[in-house]
């Protein structure tokens, strides 16, 4: 008897009348390791006995009350864990907005008669299914359990500190080579680089691919914790770096700036930029924003004011990441992952997102993880008192408050500006610690 024979036969013997179907949906950004997810949560449930769908585009469909499915086998799902992207794609449509879109996706989900429903995504991924599901029961009587595998290459999830989400490996590996590469060119060009990497809300990847490749700094957005971000002192500390390196008699090097930087900047400090896009109302297009570029122009503009001959060049540094073929670690993870989600559904569970945790399945009920009504979860952050953080801080070149007491590394780096040595201990001693910060 064939593979998908013996599929057919355990769905239509198990039980009596039609069975509840799995359903599988893809949302919000891709991860390195969302088809490993798909591939071994299908293989559960088939071998157990269930029919599973995948629906295409995240919730962008069962919006609009479409039935945009394909129906999953072991053999569609065979190999493609050790492919990028999703085969179901993905979106970031939201359907917790409006109610006729709960109600649009409620009736899709009974119609593909859905009774366990698994999301792969982030925390609003997760909100989204919760609240679907839960107005198919309080309007319609179903009852959908519901399973979140987290995933994002932010590594952001509000998990244990030791936990990454998966996607978030094989980012780092990927950002890590194309980091050293161009660590290469600038050395061999004596030139820097300015790069913007993913991480809207936290530095995780930024650090990450930081310390891994040997970046010669990495900014991330919790050194500011407490307060607003202010444009010049990032364009100050990328500045002191390149006079340190260059006091070193090594003209060259790599800045990694997490996106999340910008993200919490003073807006003030954007709305006085001049060659920025702005909307009819001449509000800055945050979304449009280049950030990469926007920091090589202001850092041109001072290196220029203080006479400092030096090549900045920037680059984004994201796309790439997201939907390449994941590394041995995301496979394993993933296959892992999307069998004890599958498990978790089909054993009862829901309303919960489904960890790994060392050799343990441990589900998180959202309760605990999100605000019901809001879908708001804690945002994990880097932790700056960390040894993971403080080793790789150490690492980095960077003016730092200990240069304080060097007066010869200090002389040196006024020496490559226009400034005298009060005069250069007075511009940027804030950083030092030696005067208020002028913000």
């Amino acid at each position: 008897m064939t593979t998908k024979a013996k599929e057919e036969q355990n769905i239509t013997g198990a039980t009596e009348g039609p069975r509840k179907r799995v359903g599988i949906i893809v949302s919000g950004g891709p991860a390195p390791g969302i088809n490993g997810v798909i591939h071994s949560a299908t293989i559960e449930a088939r071998t157990r006995g269930y029919e599973v769908v995948g629906f295409y585009d995240g919730f962008k469909h069962l919006m609009e009350g479409e039935r945009v499915v394909q129906q999953l086998t072991i053999d569609d799902v065979s190999r493609i864990y050790l492919k990028g992207g999703s085969i179901l794609r993905t979106s970031r449509a939201n359907p917790t907005q409006e109610e006729e879109s709960l109600r649009s996706c409620s009736e899709v989900l009974m119609k593909e008669n859905v009774g366990y429903l698994l999301v792969i995504g982030g925390d609003d991924t997760a909100y989204a299914a919760y609240r679907v599901a839960r107005y198919a029961q309080e309007h319609m009587g179903a009852d959908i359990h519901v399973a979140h595998a987290p995933k994002t290459i932010d590594n952001d999830l509000p998990l244990p500190e030791e936990i990454n989400t998966f996607g978030y490996e094989t980012a780092r590996e990927v950002g890590t080579q194309i980091t050293m590469s161009l660590m290469e060119e600038a050395l061999t060009g004596q030139r820097w680089f300015v790069v913007v990497t993913m991480g809207r809300k936290t530095g995780h990847l930024a650090l990450g691919i930081g310390k891994s490749s040997g970046a010669t700094l990495t900014l991330i957005p919790e050194e500011w914790e407490g307060r607003t971000i202010r444009m010049q002192e990032v364009v100050d500390i990328l500045v002191t770096s390149i006079l340190k390196r260059m006091a070193d008699d090594k003209p060259y090097g790599v800045a990694l700036v997490s996106e999340g930087v910008m993200e919490h900047m003073s807006h003030q400090d954007l709305r006085e930029l001049d060659y920025v896009e702005r909307d009819a109302f001449g509000n800055v297009h945050l979304s449009e924003i280049n950030f990469s570029d926007i920091l090589k122009h202001e850092l041109d503009s001072e290196l220029e004011k203080l006479d400092i001959p030096t090549r900045i060049t920037s680059k984004d540094l994201g796309y790439e990441l997201r939907c390449t073929d994941p590394v041995a670690f995301d496979i394993d993870y993933t296959r892992s992952l999307g069998e004890a989600a599958s498990a978790f559904l089909l054993e009862g569970g829901t309303n919960a997102t489904v960890t790994l945790q060392g050799t343990r399945v441990v589900p998180i009920p959202f309760d605990e993880m999100m605000d019901p009504e809001t879908g708001r979860t804690e945002v994990r952050k880097v932790n700056l008192e960390s040894f993971i953080y403080r080793s790789a801080y150490k690492l980095m070149i960077r003016l730092k408050r200990q240069d304080a007491e060097n007066e010869k590394l200090l002389r040196q780096m006024a020496e490559r500006t226009k400034l005298s040595l009060d005069e250069f201990k007075t511009r940027f001693g804030y950083l030092l610690g030696l005067e208020p910060r002028p913000f």
